[in-house]
Order: C-alpha cells, then structure tokens, then sequence
C-alpha cells in the first residue's frame, strides 16, 4: 500500500500514476490532454482507496490507522495538484485573452 522510496534520479519525467513527461522519455512528448486526463484518473483512483479503507478501519477488516491516514495525505496531496493545475490553467486562459493582437 506505501511506496519505497527510490534513489533522486533525473529531475524531468516522473508523475503521480506512473506518468511521464517529454524529460523523462527519449521518443515522443505525451500529449497535455492526455496527462491531464490521466492525473484526473490516478486522483480519482486515489480517492476510490481512500473510501474503500476508510471502510475497512470502521468496520474492523483493518487496524491499521497508519496506513489509513497516509493513504488519505497522499489522495489530498494529489486533488491539491489537480487544483493547482487547473488554477494555473485558468489563469493562463485568462492571460492569453487580455493580450491584444
């Protein structure tokens, strides 16, 4: 349920849910819409854990309350990144929409 921790590779290329960016590729670039969908989908995933373990403490499948809660930080981490995509997002639209051509 937790993930080891690995050795600091390169700086490019690694995300939440096993995707990659262009950095850390040596062939083509993923396309945005699909790393966005893809984060979305990792996130909700994330969110799907955190119910079913949630559960799992309250009815007494589980004791461990450790593995609850850090399951639940790194759901809350990842929905925080969704958002701060999307924020940077909206605020780039709206960038883009003031320039006058």
């Amino acid at each position: 349920m937790t993930t080891p921790i690995s050795s600091i590779g390169s700086v490019g290329g690694s995300l939440p849910g096993g995707l990659t960016t262009s950095a850390g590729k040596s062939g083509a670039a993923m396309p945005f819409a699909d790393l966005v969908k893809g984060l979305l989908q990792d996130t909700n995933n994330q969110q799907a854990q955190v119910e079913e373990s949630v559960t799992q403490l309250v009815t007494g499948e589980t004791d461990s309350l450790h593995d609850v809660v850090l399951t639940a930080s790194q759901a809350d981490l990842a929905f925080r990144l969704v958002m701060e995509v999307r924020d940077r997002l909206i605020s780039s639209y709206q960038e883009i929409m003031r320039m006058q051509m």
